[in-house]
């Protein structure tokens, strides 16, 4: 379906990122960026994102210049309140239950570049709608261990699955990555082609 033109670098230890782009058959190398990824006070969700995206992108550039680098960050949020990845089996449930019957948002905002420069920069949001489950079942999928190291305490394409009673815009950028805006992006710049 794609192909590699350009090979690229993914700047994101991300599994689901990863994931998503070799489901597609994209090859690509992957550098993780390490920054500071500590909101700024007062930071609103969105803008939070499109920093890190592009923070990550020009950390990254910086070491490998000749290479384009595709750099991403995800938010989970509702109204202004961001709810990051669970430091606790504790915080996971008490995210969940905030959710819990309610919309929130998920954004991700990615950013392409070469040689310093974020060429491109986007931002994809979609709207989440929990179901109002009873708190058990929150509880047993805490237990199972999935919430640690997600955003929002929950993966939608695993187990968390069963809590989303509604969806309105990209399944994938719920995952990690906006997979029709982020390869619209690679072909702009003739990193991926269509066979």
């Amino acid at each position: 379906m794609y192909r590699v033109d350009k090979r690229f670098i993914l700047a994101s230890a991300s599994p689901r990122r990863r994931a998503l782009l070799e489901n597609i058959g994209l090859e690509f190398d992957i550098f993780a960026a390490g920054i500071d990824e500590t909101p700024w006070p007062q930071e609103e969700p969105c803008a939070y994102a499109a920093r890190m995206a592009r923070e990550k992108a020009q950390t990254v550039m910086a070491m490998f210049p000749q290479q384009y680098v595709l750099a991403a960050d995800t938010v989970v949020y509702r109204k202004d309140t961001l709810f990051d990845k669970p430091s606790s089996p504790a915080d996971a449930l008490r995210i969940l239950m905030q959710l819990r019957g309610r919309g929130h948002q998920v954004t991700t905002a990615f950013a392409i570049g070469k040689l310093g420069d974020c060429n491109h920069e986007e931002m994809v949001c979609t709207r989440v709608v929990f179901g109002d489950f009873p708190e058990q079942v929150a509880i047993a999928y805490v237990e199972t261990g999935e919430p640690d190291d997600k955003a929002g305490a929950y993966g939608i394409q695993g187990k968390g699955g069963v809590l989303v009673r509604e969806l309105h815009g990209s399944y994938s950028n719920v995952v990690g990555l906006p997979l029709c805006q982020v390869l619209a992006a690679l072909s702009k710049y003739g990193i991926v082609k269509t066979n």
